[in-house]
């Protein structure tokens, strides 16, 4: 092998190592970021969204999700039941939840989780303005009644602009769902 060749071999390999490096960076580059809807699965995921969200069918374990109502919130065709006695009460229980974990009572009185899926009985016809709108003020559409408890309102009024758009996008791409959630119920007049 010649001198020559011999100070060819370290160049063609710098030259080789380069050309790889440079690739690996632009493949690095041009991976495709998580979408919007993405991001949001994995917010309402973290978040856990589907604890009240989501009816429960009962497993193994005890209440798991139930795949076919994503997000549907309460079911409209299942009564609560009568109210625990302790419930509100300074020295008794402060909130009690249904098996579905979609309806609780409280000082409020009663709150029904929402459907958030994109059909017209849930948020089908909101825009990602109003969904903002009431993740910062915690008033239903921006405006309305107050959103109640236990939806971590104060959480969700501190996540940026970015991460609710992705909230919104991802629950805008879920099945849609017919099932019109009853409204919230006052606090039962105090008893003298």
């Amino acid at each position: 092998m010649s001198n020559r060749m011999l100070y060819l071999i370290p160049v063609v390999s710098f030259a080789v190592v380069a050309c790889a490096a440079e690739k690996t960076e632009q493949m690095a580059n041009t991976a495709a970021a998580p979408t919007a809807a993405e991001r949001g699965k994995y917010l309402v995921t973290t978040g856990g969204c589907h604890d009240c969200h989501t009816p429960k069918v009962m497993g193994p374990q005890g209440p798991m999700i139930d795949s076919t109502r994503l997000f549907a919130g309460h079911p409209a065709n299942e009564p609560i039941g009568p109210l625990p006695k302790d419930v509100p009460g300074p020295s008794g229980w402060i909130a009690a939840t249904n098996a579905h974990q979609t309806a609780w009572v409280g000082p409020w009185g009663v709150s029904y989780a929402a459907n958030l899926t994109p059909h017209a009985s849930g948020m089908g016809t909101w825009t990602e303005a109003q969904f903002i709108a009431t993740m910062r003020t915690g008033k239903h559409l921006g405006t309305g009644r107050p959103v109640l408890p236990p939806m971590p309102v104060a959480s969700l009024a501190a996540s940026t602009d970015e991460d609710l758009k992705a909230i919104f996008a991802y629950l805008q791409s879920v099945p849609a769902v017919d099932n019109t959630v009853p409204a919230p119920q006052p606090p039962a007049a105090p008893k003298n």
